[in-house]
Order: C-alpha cells, then sequence, then structure tokens
C-alpha cells in the first residue's frame, strides 16, 4: 500500500504527551514509553492541524498537464485545491501520514469517501511531487488529479498500522482512533493488562513475551506492517520497489535463520527508541555471528562500518529516499538488485 511507503518526515519534534492508552503504560514503563514517544513509529500519523511540514510550508503548488494543485494553510486547516481553470475542486485535508525522513501523504474527506492524496511532500525536494505509485497514472477528472479512493480494506491497512486502536474486530472506527504507533500496536490488549495488574490479577495480566520469540516471529510480528516475506513473495512488489518491506529482505539473506535471535529485527533495532544511523554502532551485532571467536567467516576487505557496505543503501524511485536493503549479502559495485 502506497502510504506505508511514506514512514515520514521532517526533523522529529520534542517528545509528544502520551495518548491515553499508553499513558496507563508509563506508570509502571516509564523510560520505554517515554523514549517511544520521540520515534517515527509514535509519530507515523498526525491530523493535519498539527503537521509541522504544512505549517512551515504554508503554501505549496504543483503544476500536472492542465491541473494545477495547491495546498494553502489556514489557521489551523489545510485546504487542497486542483483547478483546470474551468473547474475547481477544494476539499480540506485531514490526516498526515509520516513523520520521518522520506515524505508525507494526506487524506481527505470527499462525498463521504476517504482519498489518498495525488501529491505528497518530500523532504529532498522541500515541495510536492506525486505520491509514490501515482507516476504510472494519469488523472482523467478534476477528481482524480486531486487523490485516490481508498477503499474499506487500505482504510483499515492504513489507518490500522499508523494508529492506535483504530481497528476493531476487523473494522474501522475512526472515533477511537490515537494517532501513531502505541503500546497496543504490538503488546496488544494492553487496557486490559493495566485492568488486571491493578486488580492484581497476576496471571490475567500476563502479555505474550516479545523479548523471547523467535527471528521467524519477530519479523511476522513486524511485517504486519512492514510486510512479511510471504506477502512480497507472494504477491510483489518485485525488484527495487521491494527494498522498503525490511522483513522480506531480511528473510532473503543467506545467513538468515527463522529460529536464531542474533538475527531478529529486534536484535539491531530498539522497537522503543530512535532508529540509530551511526554504522559503527552496528557492528557489534555483526560480530555476533561473524568473528574469529566463534570461528565463523569474517570480511576480509573491512573491519568496520559493516552494514555500509552488506547492507547498502538504495534509491527508491519516486521515494526521492534511500533505504537500507536489509538483504545481507556481499554487494559490489554494479551488481544487479537481487529480487
Amino acid at each position: 500500500m502506497r502510504l506505508l511507503a511514506l514512514l515520514a518526515l521532517a526533523p522529529l519534534p520534542m517528545a509528544a504527551a502520551l495518548p491515553e492508552g499508553d499513558a496507563a503504560c508509563a506508570a509502571c514503563h516509564a523510560t520505554e514509553t517515554t523514549h517511544h514517544r520521540a520515534t517515527p513509529m509514535a509519530q507515523a500519523l498526525e491530523k493535519v492541524e498539527t503537521s509541522a511540514i504544512l505549517k512551515n510550508h504554508p503554501t505549496l503548488t504543483y503544476q500536472e498537464g492542465a491541473y494545477r494543485s495547491s495546498i494553502a494553510r489556514r489557521q489551523d486547516s489545510s485546504i487542497l485545491t486542483v483547478t483546470d481553470g474551468k473547474d475547481t475542486l477544494t476539499v480540506p485535508l485531514r490526516w498526515a501520514f509520516g513523520r520521518g525522513q522520506a515524505g508525507q501523504t494526506y487524506v481527505f474527506e470527499y462525498q463521504g469517501a476517504l482519498y489518498e492524496s495525488r501529491l505528497s511532500f518530500y523532504n529532498a525536494l522541500g515541495t510536492l511531487d506525486l505520491t509514490m505509485g501515482a507516476q504510472n497514472t494519469r488523472p482523467q477528472t478534476i477528481v482524480q488529479a486531486a487523490g485516490r479512493r481508498i477503499y474499506a480494506l487500505e482504510e483499515r491497512e492504513c489507518f490500522g498500522c499508523h494508529s492506535n486502536g483504530a481497528v476493531r474486530g476487523g473494522q474501522l472506527h475512526m472515533e477511537s482512533l490515537i494517532p501513531g504507533v502505541g503500546c497496543s500496536s504490538c503488546h496488544g490488549a494492553v487496557e486490559q493488562h493495566v485492568e488486571a495488574v491493578r486488580a492484581g490479577d497476576v496471571k490475567a495480566a500476563q502479555l505474550p513475551h516479545l523479548g523471547a520469540l523467535s527471528a521467524e516471529d519477530v519479523s511476522e510480528l513486524c511485517g504486519r506492517c512492514h510486510r512479511t516475506w510471504s506477502q512480497i513473495a507472494l504477491g510483489g512488489p518485485r525488484n527495487v520497489n521491494n527494498v522498503r518491506f525490511q522483513p522480506y529482505r531480511l528473510t532473503n539473506s543467506k545467513c538468515y535463520d527463522a529460529a536464531d535471535a542474533r538475527i531478529r529485527c529486534t536484535a539491531c533495532h530498539d522497537p522503543h527508541g530512535t532508529l540509530d544511523t551511526t554504522l559503527a554502532d552496528y557492528d557489534a551485532k555483526c560480530a555476533a555471528c561473524h568473528s574469529a571467536a566463534l570461528h565463523t567467516k569474517v570480511c576480509s576487505v573491512g573491519k568496520s562500518n559493516c552494514a555500509g557496505c552488506h547492507m547498502p543503501k538504495v534509491d527508491l524511485p519516486g521515494a526521492h529516499a534511500q533505504f537500507t536493503d536489509h538483504q545481507i549479502r556481499v554487494a559490489r559495485a554494479g551488481d544487479p538488485y537481487p529480487n
């Protein structure tokens, strides 16, 4: 789904106040919840009125053939206007998806249906460009020039992965939506857990121990939003377009072992913390498997910054950003992208 490709934009702001559901968790897990609020995941979705990007760029424009689009800030709202010189469509944007390093995509409502904006904001450009996936289409109407309709399944996927409490019983409940990924997104029914703890019911209070999961189980857990191996293997996309689906790429690595905790997503990434972008910090993770002491193969070329060579960054067409390829391998200059 296109929205999931844009995991966000712009420098992260100060950690926001904890939402209602996570605030209860903070009573016992203050460090984890506080750190998590500053992560891109926790800020993967926001209401348009709080979007720092739109506040800092009060007027944005884009020309596509006969259609001229603009996003203009009006008090606490951002208004999308599309015109072809004859007809004009004007709608308020409602939701902003993304707060990381790639782009920010918007959702608006038109005639009772939700639409993904045809245009997204990209940090690398400092302005608007076509949302990923829109490059291969041409709008035939003014509505198509504004955005692409999102249907029920995609609504659940989009809001389910970018927010807390939006999906219950397989249905989307916008009234209970809490923007951003929160505790229950990974840990499950935290409300019942908190109630059981307060009632002193230790058995009922137990949540799944995620730290004990195997590499495969963690990939399946993270893959709920980042895509599992089976999802991409069966349905694509192929070639460089799948670089952003980390569980799929990691599973394709020669060194992947479904039962080995040293190759889990969480072996390198703290789900409660911000992304560490210092390559040298990952060397110890590589050495946990590849070291002379363990009598395993050690790189004969480099002694540090392993991920820089063996997990190369790849340009994703249309994203105006590079993504780290999690298919660990010997990557040589000029080699074709593997799958």
